[in-house]
């Protein structure tokens, strides 16, 4: 029976399967492993199911020459913390979990669109503070989202399950830019750059991977050329944004407000977001229900036992 580690504790249905199938061992912390538990995971397991934080680069991976850890199995679809290259010439696969996340994580895309455009979160500390003096025709007024353009920076699974939600839910007209040129089947048209995106936009919606290709990727330039009425949404991965850029037109006023569930240094959230009442903060929210963990458990341990059944894996990346 494979000897299996996973780095984080799991929802019971999910434990209880990893357990029905191989000999396997649950990491008790919900912190990320430090260099030398994931080396010692390398070492010590045929297989390990890491997630976010979980940091296999090619300085750990390095010290092996063929380490008996034979497959990383992803906990999530993103694997920017993974270097997939790198574990591919030590021999070690690299899967994840798609289509169990997109939903939910457009379901947050929605939520902090909402919450940023109609100023939920301010309006609810207004209420929890004991401020609140009643209702006034003048009062809390925010951008009314029906009708509105959404610019949506790359269309994947999440960045189209976010677009179909807009369109058919609130009327919105969609622009979008993608790496490759994307076919969809709702109304929507790509644009060649991100400025022009930024310029159409009244609320921008950041669904793109990460990693070196895309960080930074919304910088100075791109928060400059949105609106001074719209808002920013990023729901990918937090190093995306330049959050000094993105608190610096906050605080000039460039852009309207932001809504974000991912951070650029998390679990580190800058004190300027924290305070600034144009700034909606969800801690990492976007898969957090309990049927889309479950779901992601039961497809990480299914690259799992294909893997060790000598198939191969139904999501290797």
């Amino acid at each position: 029976m494979p000897k299996v580690l996973i780095t984080r504790p799991m929802p019971e249905s999910v434990a209880n399967a990893a357990y029905d199938v191989f000999d396997a061992e649950i990491r008790d912390s919900t912190a990320p492993m430090s260099v030398y538990e994931m080396r010692a995971a390398l070492a010590l397991y045929d297989g390990v199911m890491p997630t976010l934080g979980d940091a296999f680069d090619a300085g750990v991976l390095d010290e092996f020459d063929t380490p008996r850890c034979r497959i990383l199995a992803n906990f999530g679809v993103g694997y920017n913390h993974i270097d997939a290259k790198a574990a591919a010439a030590h021999g070690i696969t690299v899967t994840n979990t798609p289509g169990a996340v997109t939903d939910a994580t457009a379901d947050i895309a929605m939520t902090l669109m909402l919450m940023s455009a109609r100023r939920a979160a301010e309006g609810e500390r207004l209420v929890r503070a004991g401020r609140w003096e009643g209702w006034h025709p003048t009062q809390m007024l925010g951008l009314h989202l029906t009708g509105k353009t959404v610019g949506i920076v790359g269309m994947g699974r999440i960045g189209q399950a976010i677009a179909r939600r807009c369109h058919y839910g609130f009327g919105m007209d969609v622009v979008f830019v993608n790496r490759s040129p994307r076919d969809v089947d709702f109304p929507a048209d790509q644009l060649d750059g991100l400025h022009d995106l930024a310029a159409r936009a009244d609320v921008v919606v950041i669904a793109t991977p990460g990693g070196a290709e895309t960080h930074h990727l919304i910088g100075r330039d791109v928060l400059s050329a949105m609106k001074p009425s719209a808002h920013l949404v990023n729901i990918s991965r937090g190093d995306v944004v330049d959050e000094a850029a993105l608190i610096d037109a906050l605080q000039a006023g460039e852009i309207a407000g932001a809504g974000l569930d991912v951070y650029e240094h998390e679990p580190t959230v800058p004190e300027a977001l924290r305070v600034a009442d144009n700034v909606t903060l969800l801690p990492h929210l976007g898969t957090a229900a309990l049927e889309v963990r479950e779901a992601m458990g039961r497809m990480a341990l299914d690259n799992l036992r294909a893997f060790f059944e000598g198939k191969e894996p139904p999501n290797r990346v």
